[in-house]
């Protein structure tokens, strides 16, 4: 069997679907790192694949993508107690509906002050400058202290981590001296929270780095301040990694106008929440996720050999026309009806939330959808440049970042039932 390794590299997001039609849209077996390996596709397979008696994730993650995304002893690491209880760590701190408004609100008032600012440039490349306005937001939501002077270099270092997990060569090592420097940052300052007098925090109203930085895991001891750095990097990062789908929603509004005006009237939950799914529907994230047969399986009359590596096609079934009608149409109205199953819309990943599913997935939709209501109602041109959004790059995003000219800011009265500058 060829290994599938190089051309998964080349292909990117096209590679399994392509090898799904190769196939008559069975099973895909193929070798990847060496490694025997089988890709599933569809709702049932989303099931099976969450049922921690069939997919183990300890030892499932390729070394790389460890050292760069997730980092050692991450909670994405672990099965069984250890994961239920670390997991609970971040679930609590996102449970409660009211934290996710406040770091959308948050979210909110960075975007308030970075327009104005942006009012005064000629070119704002909007991928970076959003990458910094989440920087800011979520360590102050999070409690986690942050320099003026250090925000645009930890914005890059968070955007790097993200960048360069599914590379090689030169992403790749930015990606693992961002980790570096990330975790030691974050490393001097649980110790530093942990040398205070009193006590700690973690209780109800803690902040979310004082939660990570008294949590104990189901041994009863504390994280190693390089682990806690590890889970405060798993707040940060995944909510500036949220920049990637405020770029396409920036897209989805340039080549979609006919939406702006009911965006820019949302509020609260309805069409800006219907939009923000079908951004993360329709556009690139995670091409699959993967973990290691627990035992022997059995899948659509095919034998799994325990300890074979077991892909589970996200991009695919979020294009599938069977569950999606014109899946590469945008339509936001798909979800105006209420919310898609959770093993059908698996942008970043499905299964129960108490198991292997993001916990952060309320804060994606809430904070994407703020960002897209704020460029709704904001006016801005949109020169010359390369928007293409290349499928062989993971994860991807439109060639130019998306640049924009002339912004101007929303006025402060702008919302439903008031004139926007759209």
């Amino acid at each position: 069997m060829v290994d599938s390794t190089l051309p998964l590299l080349l292909q990117g997001y096209a590679w399994l679907p392509d090898r799904r039609r190769r196939s008559g849209g069975a099973p895909v077996r193929t070798r990847l790192l060496g490694k025997k390996a089988i890709a599933l596709h569809g709702p049932a397979a989303v099931r099976f694949f969450y049922d921690e008696r069939h997919i183990h994730r300890q030892d499932a993650l390729p070394q790389p993508v460890i050292d760069t995304l997730f980092g050692q002893g991450a909670v994405h690491t672990l099965d069984g107690e250890g994961h239920r209880v670390r997991k609970a760590l971040f679930t609590g701190l996102l449970k409660d509906p009211s934290a996710v408004r406040k770091l959308a609100d948050q979210v909110d008032r960075e975007l308030e002050r970075a327009g104005a600012e942006w009012s005064g440039q000629k070119r704002v490349v909007l991928f970076d400058a959003l990458a910094e306005v989440l920087t800011r937001a979520v360590h102050t939501w999070a409690g986690v202290p942050l320099d003026e002077d250090e925000m645009r270099h930890t914005a890059r270092d968070l955007i790097a981590m993200v960048d360069g997990f599914a590379a090689v060569g030169p992403r790749h090592l930015r990606a693992r001296r961002a980790r570096r420097r990330q975790e030691e940052r974050l490393s001097t300052l649980v110790e530093a929270v942990r040398d205070e007098p009193g006590p700690r925090g973690g209780g109800p109203g803690s902040t979310a780095f004082r939660t990570v930085t008294a949590h104990r895991d189901a041994d009863g001891a504390l994280l190693t301040p390089r682990t806690a750095a590890v889970e405060v990097l798993n707040v940060l990062r995944p909510t500036v990694a949220v920049t990637w789908f405020a770029v396409f929603a920036a897209h989805a509004l340039h080549r979609h106008p006919e939406h702006r005006a009911a965006l820019a009237a949302a509020d609260g939950p309805g069409f800006g929440w219907a939009f923000a799914q079908e951004v993360r529907r329709l556009y690139p994230f995670a091409p699959f996720v993967g973990g290691l047969a627990a035992e022997r399986l059995e899948w659509a009359g095919r034998t799994i050999a325990p300890g074979t590596m077991v892909l589970l096609d996200l991009y695919g079934l979020d294009h599938d026309p069977e569950l999606w009608p014109e899946p590469y149409r945008f339509d936001p109205s798909r979800f105006l009806s209420g919310p898609a199953p959770a093993d059908a819309l698996v942008p970043q990943g499905g299964g129960p939330v108490d198991g292997h599913r993001c916990p952060g997935e309320d804060v994606t939709v809430s904070v994407l959808a703020t960002v897209a209501r704020f460029l709704a109602r904001s006016a801005y041109g949109i020169p010359e440049q390369d928007l293409r959004i290349p499928l062989g790059r993971v994860p991807t995003a439109p060639r130019s970042g998306f640049v924009v000219r002339d912004f101007a800011a929303p006025p402060a009265d702008c919302s439903a039932g008031n004139e926007c500058p759209v």
